[in-house]
C-alpha cells in the first residue's frame, strides 16, 4: 500500500508536468530552425527542470594558442605526427594552458592525450586521422561495456583532467575499419565479396569478417587471461588487434566541452565520458557506418551534470546512451548517471535513438530528454536491462519527441535484454504468468518515467512495457502519445501505468494489450479509425484497469478480456 501511494503521487505530479509547456521554451532557448541552439548559454538549460540540478560549469581555458605545425606536424596524410602533437600539447600545458590548433590538412597520428586547461581546436578543413597500425596503441586498463577491461589506448584520451575541450569545424577519424569485425548479414552480396577480397579473415561459420587472425582469435585469448590471477598488462599484447578502443575516452574528468567537430569511424564506441562531471556536448556530428559493431555514438557512463544539445548522430549502435556499469562491478562502483539534459538532437540511424542500459547497475536518475527527432532508428526510446544487473532507473522525463520509420518499438522497455524473454508473451492472448525469481541486489528496476507528447509515424510496435513478474515496471506515464504502427501498445508485468490521451493506430491486434498487469489507468484519447479491439486484458492477476473518457466509436470491440481475468478487473466510465 505504501508503494502504491508513492507511485500515485508521482503519477499525479507527472501528469501535471506533461500538461505544461515546453521547459526549454520556458527557459528561453530557441530551436535550430531559428538558429538559436548553437549559441545557447548551457546554464539556461538547467533552469526550471523537473529535478534539482546545479548549472553545468564550462571549462576555463586561457586565450593563448599553439599550432601543432610549429612543433613539426605536417598535414600531408603520410607523416606520423604523434610526437609533434604531444609536444604542442605539452608546451601549451606547461605555459598554463590554451588552445592547441590543428590547421587545414590531413594529420596522421597515434593516440593524443589531452591535458588540463587545454583545448584541441580543429580549424575548418582539418582532418585528424588516427593511424590504422595497431602497435601505435599501447595497452591500458579501463572500463568498457560496464566492466573492468584491458583495451588499446583510445585515439583521444584523458584521465583526471580538468578544463578540457575539443572544438572547431574539423573532422576526427578513428580508422575504425582497421579494428571492427563486420557481419555478413549487414552487407549486400557485392559489399561482402569486396570486403573479403580486401584481406582479413572470415570465421568458420562464414558469417563474420575480421580484420586479422589476431582479432578473430582475440576473444579466446582475453577470456583465458581474464581467468588467470595476476595476468600482467603486456600478457594481453597477443590480443591487441581484438582490444578495440573507444575513440574518445574521458575518465574522471571535470569541466569538459565538445563543440563543433565531426567525430567519425570509431573502432568501438565513439565518445565515452566515464566517471566525469560538468560535461557540455553541443553542435557536434557523430558518424559511424550503420553496420559497425559496437558503433555507439555517445555513452555517458556514471557521469554527473551533463548537457547534450544541437547534435547529429548517424551510427551503428545506440546513438545517445546512458550507462552506469554492469552487474556486481557496476553496483560496487555505485555511481549513477544523473542530472543530464538532452535537447534538440537528431538521430538518423542507430539501434536506439535515446537508450538507457543495458549496463545500468549503478543506477540512472534525473534525466530530461526534450525536442529530439529519431529517423529510422531500430528503436526510438529504448530502456534495456536484465536479471543480474540490479540498479534503479528512475525519474526520467521525456517530452516533445518525434519519430519516423522505426522498425521495432517506438518506445521499448525490455527487462529481458539478451534474448531471455518469451517472444510471444505480448501477442499470444491468454498466457500463463511467467515464473517469478527471488528479488535480490541483482533485480533491476524501472520506475517513475514520464513520456509526454511523443509522435511516431510508422513503427513495428508502438509501445512495449515489459517488466519482470517479481519486479513489475512501475509508475510509467504516457501522455499525449500518438503513433501509427503495425502493432499497438503492450504492457506485460506492469503496475501503476497511466495512459492519458494516448492514440495508437495499429494494423494488427488490439490497440492496447494489458497482460498480467495491475492499476492501469486509461483516460481520454480515442480509438483510431479501423480499430478492431481497443483494449485486450489477460491474466488472473489483472485488476484496477480503469477506462474513462475515451472515444470508442471507431472500435469494433471496446474491451475484450481473457477467460482468467477476474470479474470487475476492468472498469469503464
Amino acid at each position: 500500500m505504501r508503494r502504491g501511494i508513492i507511485v500515485s503521487a508521482f503519477v499525479l505530479s507527472a501528469l501535471t508536468w506533461a500538461a505544461s509547456g515546453s521547459l526549454t521554451a520556458q527557459r528561453g532557448a530557441t530551436s535550430p530552425a531559428t538558429a538559436g541552439m548553437a549559441s545557447v548559454d548551457p546554464r539556461s538549460l538547467t533552469a526550471d527542470l523537473p529535478f534539482p540540478m546545479a548549472p553545468v560549469a564550462l571549462p576555463q581555458i586561457p586565450s593563448r594558442a599553439v599550432r601543432i605545425t610549429d612543433h613539426g606536424a605536417r598535414g600531408d596524410g603520410i607523416t606520423l605526427n604523434t610526437d609533434a602533437i604531444a609536444a604542442a600539447i605539452a608546451a601549451c600545458a606547461k605555459a598554463g594552458g590554451g588552445r592547441v590548433v590543428v590547421p587545414r590538412g590531413v594529420f596522421l597520428t597515434g593516440p593524443v592525450e589531452l591535458k588540463s586547461r587545454v583545448e584541441l581546436h580543429l580549424e575548418r578543413g582539418a582532418l585528424l586521422l588516427f593511424s590504422p597500425t595497431f602497435e601505435h596503441y599501447p595497452l591500458t586498463r579501463t572500463s568498457y561495456e560496464g566492466l573492468a577491461s584491458v583495451k588499446a589506448t583510445s585515439p583521444i584520451w584523458a584521465r583526471g583532467a580538468e578544463d578540457i575541450a575539443i572544438t572547431g569545424e574539423g573532422v576526427i577519424d578513428g580508422s575504425g575499419q582497421a579494428w571492427r569485425p563486420v557481419k555478413k548479414g549487414k552487407l549486400t552480396a557485392g559489399q561482402w565479396t569486396a570486403l573479403v577480397a580486401s584481406g582479413g579473415v572470415v570465421d568458420k561459420a562464414g558469417t563474420t569478417w575480421w580484420p586479422s587472425l589476431g582479432a578473430l582469435n582475440g576473444a579466446d585469448t582475453v577470456k583465458a587471461l581474464d581467468s588467470k590471477p595476476g595476468a600482467a598488462l603486456q600478457d594481453y599484447a597477443a590480443a591487441r588487434e581484438f582490444l578495440r578502443p573507444v575513440m574518445i575516452s574521458l575518465v574522471e574528468c571535470r569541466r569538459v566541452l565538445l563543440d563543433g567537430p565531426t567525430f567519425q569511424n570509431s573502432p568501438a564506441w565513439n565518445i565515452h565520458p566515464l566517471l566525469s562531471e560538468d560535461i557540455v556536448i553541443r553542435n557536434i556530428t557523430v558518424l559511424n557506418p550503420w553496420y559497425s559493431q559496437n558503433g555507439d555514438g555517445l555513452d555517458l557512463d556514471s557521469c554527473r551534470r551533463a548537457i547534450v544539445y544541437n547534435c547529429r548522430f548517424d551510427v551503428g549502435d545506440d546513438a545517445i546512451c546512458i550507462k552506469s556499469g554492469k552487474d556486481e562491478y557496476g553496483r560496487k562502483r555505485a555511481r549513477p548517471t544523473e542530472n543530464v539534459v538532452i535537447v534538440d538532437n537528431v538521430v538518423y540511424h542507430g539501434h536506439g535513438g535515446f537508450t538507457v542500459g543495458s549496463e545500468m547497475s549503478g543506477g540512472v536518475r534525473n534525466i530530461l530528454v526534450e525536442r529530439c527527432t529519431f529517423l529510422g532508428t531500430d528503436v526510438g526510446l529504448r530502456f534495456k536491462t536484465t536479471r543480474g544487473r540490479g540498479g534503479v532507473v528512475e525519474k526520467i522525463w521525456i517530452r516533445d519527441v518525434q519519430m519516423k520509420d522505426i522498425p521495432t518499438d517506438a518506445i521499448g522497455f525490455n527487462m529481458y535484454y539478451g534474448g531471455e524473454a518469451p517472444t510471444d508473451v505480448a501477442d499470444a492472448g491468454e498466457t500463463a504468468p511467467r515464473p517469478a525469481m527471488p528479488v535480490n541486489e541483482g533485480t533491476p528496476q524501472f520506475r517513475d518515467i514520464v513520456l509526454a507528447r511523443i509522435l511516431c509515424r510508422g513503427a513495428g510496435r508502438a509501445v512495449m512495457l515489459e517488466g519482470l513478474p517479481e519486479m513489475p515496471i512501475r509508475g510509467i506515464v504516457l501522455d499525449g502519445v500518438r503513433m501509427s504502427a503495425i502493432k499497438g501498445l503492450a504492457a506485460v508485468d506492469a503496475d501503476a501505468i497511466a495512459l492519458r490521451g494516448v492514440e495508437i493506430a495499429a494494423q494488427a491486434g488490439p490497440a492496447l494489450a494489458v497482460r498480467h498487469s495491475r492499476n492501469v489507468t486509461i483516460e481520454g484519447g480515442a480509438a483510431a479509425p479501423g480499430t478492431g479491439v481497443y483494449l485486450r486484458v489477460d491474466g488472473a492477476a489483472a485488476g484496477g484497469i480503469r477506462v474513462s473518457g475515451v472515444d470508442l466509436k471507431n472500435a469494433k470491440t471496446a474491451v475484450e478480456t481473457g477467460a482468467n481475468v477476474p470479474a470487475g478487473a476492468v472498469v469503464r466510465k
